[in-house]
């Protein structure tokens, strides 16, 4: 399974690393790519993880998440 999230706030390699160690730290992901020049962020599940645990993660890092 994948979810897609429309991260903003992303502006460096740093940044898009933050988001990949946040979501990648949850259990059931098994992969993070990141898209910092659109800021899509594409989530690997091996489960089905609900869209609010993704969006915590990301909003803890510091970034927001945009409704797509």
């Amino acid at each position: 399974m994948n979810v897609i999230l429309q991260v903003e706030g992303m502006s460096c390699g740093g940044c898009a690393s933050s988001v990949q160690r946040a979501l990648g730290a949850l259990a059931h992901v098994s992969g993070v790519d990141v898209d910092l020049a659109s800021g899509r962020v594409t989530v690997h599940c091996d489960a089905d993880l609900p869209r609010d645990a993704l969006v915590s993660a990301v909003t803890a890092a510091g970034f927001d998440v945009r409704d797509v």
